[in-house]
């Protein structure tokens, strides 16, 4: 039997299931590779919000990285809740040592408005991990953190990209799912731009009414460094991504009385 693609997530832990690791590894399962995880952090979150966060100390993410990289091997690498300057530190020196694609999902609050990472450690993921990235996929809120940007309509999203590519990823994905309906052209639309400076691509999708889309932000990353790992290209990544997580939002289903998950198995159920 062949071996799936190997691809590795950095990030918190969801214990509601609907985000965070527990999200990107359904995600690469439902797109045929192998998730592997370095855990950053332990959440206690559920469809209401993230009640408590508890961060792991530097040497154990170093060590589960270490023992997954140079025994298993990857093909792609996805970070998400990296919530200290000293994780991001940690984090970004040893992406700096591999060579495969790496997607950075810039993690500032959960889905509830929670905060996941420290105003301390901004500085770090603007000029330590952001260089390391293949693709960055902020949302509006996460651009307007890392680079003072607001996006208030569609057209704003080209000066956004292009403040996030000054901090070194060689592709840009800001994603406009904030976006108020009437903020722009095609405005019914859920739309997201792609750039590398050069390139422009725009991924729309119908935007679905569903309000339960709690690990939208973190699937859609996953599932680019899942179809990286298995040899798209960026943009074929990318629109693959958007494909697979508009589905997953079209199926989102209620758990709990507040915010429900996104359906990571939504193909797999016809």
């Amino acid at each position: 039997m062949p071996i799936p693609p190997r691809v590795l997530t950095v990030a918190g832990s969801d214990s509601g299931g609907g985000a965070g690791i527990q999200a990107d590894l359904k995600t690469m399962l439902a797109l045929g590779t192998h998730g592997m995880s370095v855990l950053t952090a332990v959440t206690a979150q559920n469809s209401l919000g993230v009640q408590g966060a508890w961060e792991l100390p530097a040497e154990a993410v170093r060590a589960q990285f270490r023992s997954v990289v140079d025994d298993i091997g990857v093909q792609a690498v996805k970070t998400g809740m990296l919530s200290s300057a000293g994780l991001v530190e940690t984090v970004a020196e040893l992406l700096a040592g591999l060579d495969v694609p790496v997607v950075v999902d810039p993690v500032g609050v959960s889905k509830h408005g929670d905060p996941l990472l420290a105003e301390s450690a901004l500085d770090a993921v603007r000029t330590e991990l952001l260089p390391t990235a293949t693709v960055a996929t902020p949302n509006l809120d996460e651009v307007a953190q890392l680079t003072g940007v607001h996006v208030r309509e569609e057209a704003d999203m080209r000066r956004a990209a292009a403040a996030v590519l000054e901090f070194g990823p060689r592709w840009a994905l800001v994603k406009g799912g904030h976006l108020a309906a009437g903020a722009g052209a095609g405005s019914g639309d859920a739309v997201d731009l792609l750039t590398d400076g050069t390139e422009e691509h725009w991924l729309r999708a119908p935007r679905h009414d569903n309000r339960h889309t709690h690990g939208t932000g973190c699937t859609l990353a996953s599932a680019i460094a899942a179809q990286l790992a298995k040899g798209d290209t960026v943009p074929q990544a990318a629109a693959a991504a958007k494909e697979y997580v508009t589905g997953a939002i079209a199926a989102g289903f209620r758990l709990g009385t507040g915010i429900g998950p996104v359906d990571h198995g939504w193909r797999l159920r016809g």
